[in-house]
C-alpha cells in the first residue's frame, strides 16, 4: 500500500512569528512552503497583509503567494484545490509540504476533507446578500447564518462581508459538507502561541510599522486601481479607507489597526482550539520549541 505523502502545518494567530518558524523548518527538513493566508495570494497588497518578503524567505520556495488578482475572488475552495496540486508538486521534488498560516478555515477545510459542491458562483444570490447587507448591516446577515447554520456562524467573521456572503451562499447552496471519506494525506499540525500581553505588543508595533512603511499609500493606489474589491475588506486596509475619506485621523487608524488584530488574533485562536489535532507549541518557551522539533522528526522517521 502507498503511503501518503507527509504535510506539515505552522498555524497561529496574526503577529505570532509563523513566517519566520516556517523558513527554519524549511531549512531544516527540506521542505518548501505553502501560505494558508487569504490576503498575501492577492498581488499588490504587500504592507498591509505583512506579505513575506524575499529577504525573509531565505531562499525557500513559497507557493500561494501573489497567485491571484485583486480583482478575482478567492475561496476556501480555491485554496484546497491549489493547495492540493501545490503538496503533489512539492512531494514529487522529494522535498516536505510545510503549509505557513493564520486562515485556519483554508486548513480545516483541507484537512478535514470538505467537499464544496464544485466552484460555480450563486452571482444573483450574492448580489442579493450584498443589498441585504448594505441595508440591514452585518449583524443582521450573520442571524441570518446563525439561523441557518450554527457550526458555519461560529466559524465566520461577521465583519468581514465577503466571507459572511460566502457562509451564507455554503449554507443556502448546500456545499462545504464534510466527506465520509479518509484525508489523502499524512499531516502533523502545529499552532505557534505565546503570552497575550507579548503578542499584543507585536500587533502594536507592527501596526505603526506598516503605517510607517508605507501602508497609507498602498491603500489609496488599490484602492483607485481596484475599488472595493474582496482583499480591501480584510483588516489592515478597510481601516485606511475612512483616514483617506478624511474621517478619522491617523492615530485613530492606527489605532483601528491594532485593535481590529487583537481582536482577530483572540478568534484565530479560539478557532484553532476548537481543531482536533493541533499541538499548541509556545514560542516564548524554547523548551516547547525544541519538543516541537523531535516531535516532527520523529513523526518524519514514520512510513
Amino acid at each position: 500500500m502507498k503511503s501518503k505523502p507527509k504535510v506539515l502545518f505552522i498555524l497561529g494567530p496574526t503577529g505570532v512569528g509563523k513566517t519566520a518558524m516556517g523558513v527554519e523548518l524549511a531549512k531544516t527538513y527540506n521542505g518548501q512552503i505553502i501560505s494558508a493566508d487569504s490576503v498575501q495570494v492577492f498581488r499588490g497588497f504587500d504592507i498591509g497583509s505583512a506579505k513575506v518578503t524575499e529577504e525573509e524567505m531565505q531562499g525557500v520556495y513559497h507557493y500561494g503567494i501573489d497567485i491571484v488578482q485583486p480583482d478575482q475572488d478567492f475561496s476556501a475552495s480555491e485554496f484546497v484545490s491549489y493547495t492540493k496540486n501545490c503538496i503533489k508538486e512539492i512531494t514529487q521534488n522529494g522535498k516536505l509540504p510545510i503549509i505557513v498560516g493564520g486562515t485556519a478555515m483554508y486548513v480545516k477545510a483541507l484537512v478535514e476533507g470538505y467537499n464544496f459542491g464544485g466552484t460555480e458562483k450563486h452571482t444573483e444570490f450574492r448580489a442579493q446578500m450584498q443589498k441585504f447587507i448594505q441595508e440591514n448591516g452585518n449583524d443582521k446577515a450573520f442571524e441570518l447564518l446563525a439561523q441557518k447554520s450554527p457550526e458555519l456562524a461560529k466559524n465566520t467573521d461577521k465583519f468581514n462581508t465577503v466571507r459572511l456572503i460566502r457562509a451564507l451562499e455554503i449554507a443556502n447552496f448546500g456545499e462545504g459538507k464534510q466527506k465520509n471519506g479518509e484525508v489523502e494525506f499524512d499531516f502533523k499540525i502545529f499552532a505557534l502561541t505565546m503570552p497575550r500581553e507579548k503578542m499584543y505588543d507585536r500587533i502594536n508595533r507592527r501596526a505603526k510599522i506598516m503605517v510607517d512603511n508605507g501602508l497609507v499609500e498602498e491603500v489609496s493606489a488599490l484602492y483607485k486601481k481596484y475599488g472595493n474589491c474582496q482583499p480591501m475588506c480584510a483588516i489592515g486596509y478597510k481601516e485606511v479607507l475612512p483616514y483617506l475619506n478624511g474621517e478619522i485621523s491617523l492615530q485613530q487608524m492606527q489605532d483601528l489597526i491594532s485593535q481590529h488584530t487583537r481582536n482577530y488574533a483572540k478568534r484565530q485562536m479560539t478557532f484553532l482550539r476548537g481543531m482536533t489535532n493541533v499541538s499548541m507549541v509556545d514560542v516564548s518557551v524554547e523548551a516547547e520549541i525544541e519538543m516541537m522539533k523531535k516531535e516532527i522528526e520523529k513523526w518524519l522517521m514514520q512510513q
